[in-house]
């Protein structure tokens, strides 16, 4: 066996055993649920911070300790891993999340060194193949988003109805919580119990906006707040906002439907030098070969890859219309 491969087999199991030990320790000096609750309930915090939430929820917070959650805070602007984990209503935790990648990254290379890979790629499918569990719960969370974004129409009528018929917001948000489905029901039903349980309904709403950052969420919970300070019919502007959203989801629709074909063409463009190169690969292995073996290869592999990012992104600002 090449004495590269054996060396980076050798390193990757190291940097596991490390990850394992810092997560070991990072936890052990963590606060157990418990103990955050009852500090919530002492007043040792005040009720709109996390520890509050874990009440009625599982205290995504602790799952971010450490120096992951350090690092986590600047993941892509959201927050921190526990609140991507909470947005993406994940059933695993950090802890899990973390070896899922390294275990990712291990099944690249050994897949590559079975099927006689060159040398040369053995860490490049690494790179590729460890991130999947991330980009699987950036799909999850995205789905959620855009299912929560269509169902919040229907959902801010009912309370508008709610509302005219003489019921109040909090009886308006129980009613979504109970008549409506997931994951609408599961963000209307944790501002009421927060409600519940002594938070302002406004500070409720605003930490619901913090979990699902909606345009349209954000709408209505800025009308509720002026409507809570000022006075003024609720249901109007409740009926107002869905007239607007209703329009605007019209407006996205024609925009998804004139952008089908940029869309299509970007996914073939950015599909189509892996298929090639893979399909040449199985045909004429020493062809490809020389991209690894030959400097001026080396670099061709390196601007194709800053080519084909550059590319990625000039596509997906063109068909990416904000409405």
């Amino acid at each position: 066996m090449n004495p590269l491969i054996i060396v980076s087999i050798a390193a990757f199991l190291g940097a596991t055993a490390l990850v394992a030990a810092i997560l070991t320790l990072s936890k052990s000096f963590t606060k157990t649920n418990a103990e955050n609750r009852l500090d919530a309930l002492s007043g040792k915090k005040s009720p709109d911070q996390e520890s509050t939430r874990g009440i009625i929820r599982q205290d995504f917070s602790s799952l971010g300790s450490g120096a992951l959650h350090q690092f986590g805070k600047s993941f892509g602007g959201l927050g921190g891993w526990g609140t991507f984990l909470e947005q993406a209503n994940s059933p695993i935790d950090l802890q899990t999340l973390v070896f899922l990648c390294l275990g990712c990254g291990a099944i690249g290379p050994v897949a590559g060194f079975f099927s006689n890979a060159p040398g040369p790629m053995l860490p490049l499918m690494a790179v590729l193949t460890a991130p999947l569990p991330i980009f699987w719960l950036m799909f999850r969370r995205k789905r959620r988003f855009d299912k929560f974004g269509k169902q919040l129409v229907d959902g801010l009528g009912l309370i508008g109805r709610a509302l005219r018929s003489g019921h109040s917001l909090n009886a308006g948000l129980h009613m979504i919580a109970e008549e409506m489905a997931p994951p609408i029901s599961t963000e209307f039903m944790r501002a009421y119990e927060e409600q519940n349980l002594g938070i302002p309904i406004e500070q409720a709403l605003r930490n619901m906006q913090k979990r699902i950052p909606n345009l349209d969420l954000k709408f209505f919970v800025t009308a509720v707040a002026i409507q809570r300070q000022t006075g003024g019919d609720l249901a109007e502007i409740i009926d107002k906002i869905c007239e607007v959203v209703r329009e605007r989801f019209k407006i996205l629709g024609m925009v998804q439907a004139l952008t089908g074909e940029g869309r299509l063409s970007g996914a073939v463009l950015m599909a189509l030098p892996i298929g090639l190169f893979i399909a040449v690969y199985c045909i004429n292995r020493d062809y490809v070969m020389l991209l690894f073996t030959t400097e001026f290869g080396k670099k061709m592999i390196g601007f194709a890859v800053v080519m084909q990012i550059f590319g990625a992104y000039v596509i997906k600002k063109i068909i990416d219309i904000k409405v």
